[in-house]
């Protein structure tokens, strides 16, 4: 989920607006590592947009489940998809991304892993959103490098800390030798629409609201 789910189900998005550029250091990226749990997973859960809270029932177990996911192999939040970046000694954002032919598969492990982390009595409610989730978003090019979750510390925003790792997953849409770099937002989700579209994305597909979630925007940013 770490706001999204693809294919047979996908809980979009809610990935944050890229920060403008600010003066000072520059923020380094990298990949996740144990000692970043904490700080990651409450950028993972804030990534959200409240997402996670319906699909858990609140921040204690919606947090319980990303730790969850993050110790386990396989899923769209995982640690092996998970990097973060780092200004100030501090861990300033998260992002979680990873080639889409990949998605649908680690979505659905996402599922199984995170519905032991709450009562089992609100699994039907998680599934009935991850199943209306489905239709929440357009389904991002298949040969794309994806951006499923992507947060910016609050302290830390307009330092450049979303743009950098927006570049870092260029760079690893490069090496896996994909074209394009995409992610989706809410429709309402006006700010950071016009964001990304300042960091080089174009809208390419739209999708109405269903089931209590607003529509969605998918974004693909083509690589030269």
């Amino acid at each position: 989920m770490a706001a999204t789910w693809t294919a047979a189900g996908r809980l979009r998005p809610s990935i944050p607006p890229v920060p403008e550029l600010a003066p000072g250091s520059t923020p380094l990226v990298r990949p996740y590592r144990g000692g970043d749990s904490r700080a990651a997973i409450a950028l993972l859960y804030e990534s959200s947009g409240g997402m996670y809270d319906r699909y858990a029932g609140n921040r204690r177990l919606a947090e319980r489940a990303l730790a969850r996911a993050l110790a386990r192999a396989g899923n769209s939040a995982s640690a092996d998809v998970v990097w973060v970046a780092e200004l100030d000694g501090q861990v300033a954002g998260a992002m979680a991304a990873m080639p889409f032919a990949e998605w649908s598969t680690r979505a659905r492990s996402f599922l199984r892993v995170t519905l032991l982390s709450i009562p089992p009595w609100r699994w039907p409610n998680a599934i009935r959103l991850y199943r209306a989730s489905s239709h929440a978003a357009p389904a991002p090019p298949p040969a794309c490098f994806y951006v499923d979750s992507l947060a910016t510390a609050e302290g830390q925003r307009r330092r450049g800390v979303a743009r950098v790792l927006l570049d870092d997953a260029e760079r690893q849409a490069r090496r896996h030798g994909l074209q394009s770099l995409a992610l989706d937002t809410w429709a309402d989700n006006t700010a950071a629409r016009a964001l990304y579209l300042r960091a080089g994305f174009e809208e390419v597909a739209h999708s109405s609201p269903v089931a209590g979630l607003p529509g969605g925007v998918s974004l693909v940013k083509e690589l030269a």
